[in-house]
C-alpha cells in the first residue's frame, strides 16, 4: 500500500501547478472576478515566520474556496520592501538597503511557494522597483495639485535612533514614556518642514463610511475613535486690554456659566504677547519644558498637571466675568483652537487643574442622582442633569437642549455651532534613504516672486499661495530614482542622507529653468502600501503586456473589472494606520476621477495571532517559529491543516509541537483509509440512506465553516466524517451500491480537503483520473448537499422511575422538544413497560432534550 511521502507528493504538484499556469487567472477575459487580498509581507532576513504563514494560508483557504465556486479567483502578493525596517537593518549587517532587499525578496519568494497558496506569480509588487514607485511618485503630484499635499514647518514626533520623524501612529505607551514602535527608544518633538497629505478634509466621509463596510466591530471603533469626532460650538472669548478674540470649541456649551479660568496651548501664538512682565521667565520656561514633551505624553489622562498664570485675563462673553489665562500643557494646538475654557465642576481634567492651582469652581448642573461634592471629583459630574446657576438657561436640561443653548449664542453672536476631529494631517516626510523619493522641486528665484505651480495653472485653491517655489516634476520625467550611494546613513541632522549629495539634488526648475532643488525627504513606506492592491491587477504579466503596465498606475477596463478587492484579510494592528490611509487614498483618487468607487476593502477579514507554547513569539524569547522547519518535517499541507485546526482564523492559536504531530497522523491516517477502500481491502457495511445522510451533512459543516473562516469546524467535521466511516469497515463486500458509497465518501472528502490540504488533495483526486488530460482538484465544483437527505441526529434521553435511571431512548434532534411524542416513546420501551406494569403513573416529569421522570 501506498505511504504519504509529503517532500515528494508536494514538489510534485507544486511544479505541475506551474507548468500548467493553475495559479493564473486570465485579468482580461475573467467572467466572475474575485480579487482575493492578503496584506503583503516586509521582507526581512529572518524570512517567513509562522504568524506569517497563519495569515497568507487562512487568506489562501477562503480564496481556494472561492475558487471550487466558481469564480475566477485572483490571488496575488508582492513586497513591501521599503522603509525604515529594512534600512536599519541592512545597516546593521553592513549591507547595502537595495542589496540587502533583493537578497531578502529572493528567500521570501523560495518560503511562499512552499505554502501551497494559488499566488500568482505573474502580478507581483516590489514597493522599492523603480516601476512601482514611479507610480507611487505619480499619486503623489496628483494629490499636491488636487491641493491635498502641501509642506508647513510644525512639531513633529522624531525618533532619535531612527533618526527620522514618525507619525504619532507609529509611536506606542511604554510605562510613562512614548517611545517608536519599531525601536522602542523614546521619542522627541521637533519643529521641522514636512509634507502632509490632507486626510482630514475627508474625517466626515471617513467616519460615515465605516457604517457601510463589512468589516469586525473592534476595527470600526478603532477608526472612528482615531477620527474622534466632536459636535459642540465655538465661543469667542474677548481678551482684557487687547483686541484680540480667542476661540474656543467645546461639547459643552451648557457650562458656559461655570467657566473660571482660561487655558491655551504652550505653543499658542499669543501666548509670548499677552503674557506679563513678571510672568515671562516661569512661561518662557514652561514652554521650553513643554517642546520636549511628545503630544502623546501630553494626552495622559492621569498624569500630573502642570501649568502657569500668563497675567492676562480673557471676558467671559456669556456674564461679562473676568476669568484669568494659564498655559498648559494639557491643551493641545492641534485640537480646536488651541485653547481651553476651564470648568472644573464639570471636566476632570479642568477639576485636577484648578485643586492643584487653588482656581475657583463653580456647579453649573444638578443631577438627577448627585450632588456636587468640591472636594473630589466624582464621573456623575459629566452627566445629565438640570442647568443651574446660569441665569437664562437655569432649568434647561443637559444633553437635551444643548442646540436651543448654541442657537442662544448664536443669536447673541458670541459662538456658532461647531464639529472638530481628533484625527490629524497624515505627515509622510521621511529623512532617511530608503525610500521613494518626494517629487518636488523648489525654485528660490520663483518663490521670490511669488511663483508656484498652482499660479502657472491659475489655481484657486487655498493652499496656492503657502506653496510659493514649488512645482512638482513633470510626470514624463519620473521616476525620480533613488541614488545608489553608500553613505546612506542618517546623521541626525533632520536632513536625508541625500541632502548631502548635490548630483542628486540639484536641477533646474521646470518653469522658469532657473536653479532649483529637489526634495530630499522620502515618502512613508505606508504610502507604499495605501496603493498596492490597485497596482497589482495593471503589472505586466499574463495577458496584461509591458506597454499596458507602463501608461497606467491601474489599467480603468482592467481596474473597473476587478476592483474594488473582493476579500481582503490582514491584521487588525493596521485599523489606524494602513487601514486608514489606503481609504483615504482611494476616496482622494475616486473624488479625481480616476476610480469609480471610493471604498478599497468593502469586506475585510481581521485574523487572530499565534502564540508559542502559550507565550508571544519573540526573538529575546527564542520561541519564533521557522515554518521551513516544520514544512520539511511534516510538510505544507501538515502545517495548512494544524494551522486551521487551532481555532476560528479570527483567533488565532498557540503553536504546540505535540498539536502539529497530531495532525501528521490524521493526514496519515486519511491516506491509509483511502487506499484501502480504494483498493477493496474495505467496505462500508452501514445503509446507503444513512450512509448519504452523514455524507451530506458532513458537506453541510464544511460549507459553512468555509464561509465563515471557521476553519477548525471544517476539519472537526471531516475528523467525525472519517470516524463513521471506519466504525462502518468490513472486509467483506456487501452490495454494489456499497462499494459506489465508499468511493463517493472519498471523493467527497478530497473535496473538502482541498483548499486546506491541496497537495494531498490533488494526489488523491488523480487516483480517479484516467491520467489522459490534467484535471485538477481544484477545478472542481463544490460539493452540494441536499437537506432532505441529512440524517437527523439522535439524541439520548434518560428515562427514570421515582427518580432513579431506569433506561434511556434514542430521540431524533427534532423531536426532543416534543413532550408527547417523548413520553410516548418512552412507555413502548420494553425495559420501561416492565417498571410501568400494573403502576398508576401520578407525575410524569418532561426536562427538553435530557430526561423523562414517571413518579408512580
Amino acid at each position: 500500500m501506498k505511504t504519504y511521502k509529503h517532500q515528494q507528493i508536494e514538489s510534485k504538484w507544486q511544479k505541475i501547478w506551474e507548468e500548467e499556469k493553475l495559479n493564473g487567472v486570465k485579468l482580461k477575459t475573467a467572467t466572475k472576478p474575485y480579487y482575493n487580498l492578503m496584506m503583503y509581507p516586509y521582507p526581512s532576513a529572518e524570512g517567513l515566520h509562522v504568524g506569517n504563514v497563519y495569515a497568507f494560508t487562512g487568506s489562501d483557504i477562503h480564496g481556494r474556496f472561492m475558487r471550487m465556486q466558481g469564480y475566477d479567483v485572483f490571488e496575488p502578493i508582492g513586497f513591501d520592501s521599503g522603509g525604515i525596517h529594512s534600512e536599519n537593518f541592512a545597516i546593521k549587517m553592513g549591507v547595502h538597503p537595495k542589496q540587502m532587499t533583493n537578497r531578502n525578496i529572493e528567500h521570501f519568494t523560495q518560503q511562499l511557494k512552499m505554502i501551497g497558496n494559488i499566488f500568482d506569480w505573474n502580478h507581483t509588487v516590489d514597493v522599492m522597483n523603480p516601476d512601482y514607485y514611479r507610480w507611487t511618485q505619480w499619486l503623489f503630484i496628483q494629490l499636491f495639485k488636487a491641493g491635498l499635499a502641501y509642506k508647513k514647518k510644525s512639531a513633529v514626533t522624531w525618533c532619535p535612533s531612527c533618526k527620522t520623524t514618525v507619525s504619532d501612529e507609529q509611536t506606542e505607551k511604554k510605562g510613562e514614556k512614548i517611545v517608536c514602535e519599531r525601536c522602542k527608544t523614546e521619542i522627541e518633538r521637533k519643529y521641522m518642514s514636512q509634507w502632509f497629505f490632507k486626510i482630514t478634509d475627508y474625517a466626515q466621509r471617513l467616519l460615515d463610511n465605516t457604517y457601510k463596510l463589512n468589516w469586525p466591530d473592534k476595527v470600526l471603533i478603532t477608526q472612528r475613535n482615531w477620527i474622534g469626532k466632536s459636535e459642540g460650538a465655538e465661543v469667542y472669548f474677548k481678551l482684557e486690554n487687547y483686541q484680540d478674540i480667542i476661540k474656543v470649541f467645546t461639547t459643552r456649551p451648557d457650562t458656559l456659566h461655570g467657566c473660571t479660568f482660561f487655558c491655551l496651548a504652550p505653543e499658542h501664538p499669543l501666548v509670548i504677547n499677552i503674557t506679563q512682565e513678571k510672568y515671562k521667565d516661569s512661561v518662557s520656561h514652561y514652554i521650553s519644558e513643554t517642546n520636549k514633551k511628545t503630544e502623546l505624553e501630553r494626552k495622559f489622562e492621569n498624569k500630573e498637571k502642570t501649568g502657569v498664570f500668563t497675567g492676562s485675563y480673557v471676558i467671559n462673553p456669556i456674564n461679562n466675568e473676568k476669568i484669568p489665562v494659564w498655559i498648559a500643557d494639557y491643551v493641545l494646538m492641534d485640537y480646536g483652537e488651541g485653547a481651553v475654557m476651564g470648568v472644573p465642576a464639570h471636566d476632570k481634567r479642568d477639576f485636577e487643574f484648578a485643586k492643584k492651582f487653588n482656581l475657583a469652581i463653580k456647579p453649573v448642573i444638578r443631577g438627577n442622582n448627585w450632588e456636587f461634592n468640591p472636594d473630589n471629583w466624582n464621573d456623575n459630574y459629566k452627566d445629565e442633569g438640570k442647568i443651574i446657576n446660569s441665569t437664562d438657561w437655569n432649568d434647561l436640561q443637559y444633553p437635551y437642549n444643548l442646540k436651543d443653548i448654541i442657537k442662544s449664542l448664536e443669536t447673541k453672536k458670541i459662538g456658532k455651532s461647531k464639529t472638530t476631529y481628533k484625527l490629524r494631517d497624515w505627515c509622510i516626510s521621511r529623512q532617511r534613504y530608503w525610500g521613494p523619493p518626494i517629487p518636488m522641486i523648489y525654485c528660490p528665484s520663483c518663490a521670490k516672486e511669488g511663483k508656484s505651480w498652482f499660479t502657472s495653472q491659475k489655481s484657486k485653491l487655498k493652499n496656492s499661495t503657502n506653496m510659493v517655489g514649488w512645482y512638482p516634476v513633470p510626470e514624463d520625467q519620473l521616476p525620480v530614482e533613488l541614488s545608489e550611494i553608500n553613505d546612506y546613513l542618517p546623521d541626525g541632522s533632520g536632513k536625508s542622507p541625500l541632502a548631502r549629495h548635490p548630483e542628486f539634488f540639484e536641477t533646474t526648475c521646470p518653469v522658469c529653468g532657473g536653479k532649483a532643488q529637489r526634495e530630499t525627504d522620502v515618502s512613508d513606506t505606508f504610502l507604499d502600501s495605501s496603493w498596492y492592491f490597485l497596482r497589482y491587477p495593471s503589472t505586466a504579466g499574463g495577458d496584461i503586456s509591458r506597454k499596458e503596465a507602463s501608461k497606467n498606475a491601474f489599467i480603468p477596463e482592467i481596474t473597473k473589472k476587478w476592483l474594488p478587492v473582493s476579500q481582503y484579510c490582514g491584521g487588525a494592528e493596521h485599523s489606524v494606520l494602513h487601514l486608514m490611509y489606503s481609504r483615504f487614498i482611494t476616496m482622494a483618487l475616486h473624488d479625481l476621477k480616476y476610480l469609480d468607487f471610493e471604498e478599497p476593502f468593502p469586506n475585510f477579514y481581521a485574523h487572530g495571532l499565534i502564540i508559542k507554547d502559550g507565550a508571544k513569539m519573540s526573538k529575546s524569547r527564542g520561541n519564533v517559529v521557522n515554518p521551513d522547519e516544520y514544512i520539511a518535517k511534516f510538510g505544507a499541507d501538515v502545517l495548512r491543516l494544524y494551522l486551521s485546526f487551532m481555532g476560528p482564523y479570527k483567533d488565532g492559536g498557540d503553536f504546540r509541537d505535540s498539536g502539529i504531530q497530531g495532525m501528521e497522523k490524521f493526514i496519515h491516517r486519511f491516506f491509509k483509509l483511502f487506499y484501502q477502500i480504494r483498493e477493496g481491502e474495505v467496505y462500508l457495511k452501514a445503509d446507503i440512506s444513512k450512509l448519504e445522510g452523514i455524507r451530506h451533512e458532513t458537506i453541510k459543516k464544511v460549507t459553512y465553516g468555509y464561509k465563515n473562516f471557521k476553519y477548525n469546524i471544517i476539519i472537526a467535521s471531516i475528523m467525525k466524517y472519517l470516524n463513521f466511516l471506519e466504525d462502518n469497515f468490513t472486509d467483506k463486500p456487501l452490495t454494489e451500491e456499497n462499494s459506489k458509497h465508499g468511493l463517493l465518501a472519498l471523493k467527497t472528502i478530497v473535496l473538502l480537503i482541498a483548499p486546506i490540504a491541496p497537495h494531498l488533495a490533488e494526489e488523491l483526486w488523480q487516483e480517479f483520473q484516467d491520467g489522459k488530460q490534467f484535471n485538477s482538484v481544484h477545478q472542481q465544483k463544490w460539493p452540494d448537499y441536499d437537506e432532505k437527505m441529512i440524517t437527523n441526529e439522535e439524541v439520548i434521553i434518560v428515562i427514570q422511575v421515582n427518580g432513579k435511571k431506569r433506561g434511556e431512548i434514542k430521540v431524533v434532534k427534532d423531536k426532543t422538544l416534543d413532550q408527547n411524542y417523548v413520553l410516548a416513546k418512552a412507555k413502548e420501551d420494553e425495559k420501561i413497560k416492565s417498571y410501568l406494569k400494573n403502576q398508576v403513573i401520578k407525575k410524569e416529569i418532561f426536562v427538553k432534550g435530557k430526561l423523562v421522570n414517571f413518579v408512580i
